[in-house]
């Protein structure tokens, strides 16, 4: 039997929380915010499988947040893309996995991402090209709420509208945090759907920690819509770790031993979900 999806997010999470520990690294809330999304295509709606990681025809996932690198770096390998004793060197020297995605760093790593504002046109373009190539994959790339600050995101946004590109999605991670306030009234985000519906998206929000409302979303993308696919995916900012919870500290915090520990407890004996034979079972 597969594991249950929200076991595995509660394993993710918690080996997120001794990536950032051990590997004196940020962003920690951003990480937790968004890792029922990761679970969500990787697990439940997208065909991601290690497998076909080199079918020019595959699903492709870009994670445009690139701070919250440890995420996907938990997540690649849960699904078996690459052996846990990699995370264990995660942001140090002679690592494979850096503190924010390097170009073919890893396995499942679709391209260098972290300056924000990128992603989309990335994907936008590699959309494009498979429209052209006549190849039947979709691309999903995952923003924050404060990355829509950029210009460029908006710019991709006007050119997947025009080229309808029904087969692109952007997903937006909307804690309503990002480093130096709230979202909303750091630039006027809000209302953020209206703005991507103006620009011409199928737009829809969903509760960003419901896994199973959100694997069936990309389970049905695209959409029947003709154009490319916004979800706003309401989150909160350390989620899963009460005294994180919608706490902008743990921006650039990092957890102390103490800290670790009553994360870790409150998470209960999710670690134990992480075992080869769990891991196994992903591995396609």
């Amino acid at each position: 039997m597969k594991a249950n999806l929200n076991d595995i997010a509660r394993a993710l999470r918690a080996r997120v929380l001794r990536l950032s520990h051990d590997g004196r690294s940020p962003h920690l809330g951003s990480c937790l915010s968004c890792i029922d999304i990761l679970v969500a295509a990787y697990f439940g709606g997208l065909d991601l499988g290690p497998a076909h990681r080199d079918d020019p025809g595959r699903d492709r996932f870009l994670l445009s947040k690139g701070h919250a690198a440890p995420a996907l770096y938990a997540t690649l390998s849960r699904r078996g893309y690459f052996p846990e004793e990699w995370l264990a060197d995660y942001n140090r020297d002679g690592g494979k996995l850096a503190e924010q995605p390097a170009p073919q760093c890893a396995p499942g790593i679709e391209a260098a991402t972290g300056s924000l504002g990128h992603g989309l046109s990335l994907a936008a373009g590699i959309a494009l090209a498979n429209r052209i190539e006549n190849r039947p994959g979709r691309v999903v790339a995952l923003l924050s709420d404060g990355e829509c600050n950029e210009g460029s995101v908006w710019e991709a946004a006007m050119l997947a509208a025009a080229q309808r590109l029904e087969r692109l999605m952007a997903i937006v991670d909307y804690n309503r945090w990002q480093a130096t306030g709230r979202s909303d009234e750091v630039l006027a985000l809000a209302p953020l759907a209206d703005k991507w519906r103006a620009f011409g998206w199928s737009t829809v929000e969903v509760d960003g920690h419901d896994i199973d409302a959100l694997a069936a979303m990309l389970r049905a993308f695209p959409d029947g819509s003709g154009k490319p696919v916004a979800i706003l995916a309401h989150t909160i900012k350390g989620k899963g770790v009460s005294f994180m919870e919608d706490d902008n500290n743990w921006h650039y915090r990092i957890p102390n031993r103490e800290e670790l520990q009553a994360a870790l407890a409150e998470l209960g004996s999710a670690e134990a979900q992480w075992s080869k034979g769990a891991v196994e079972q992903w591995r396609r």
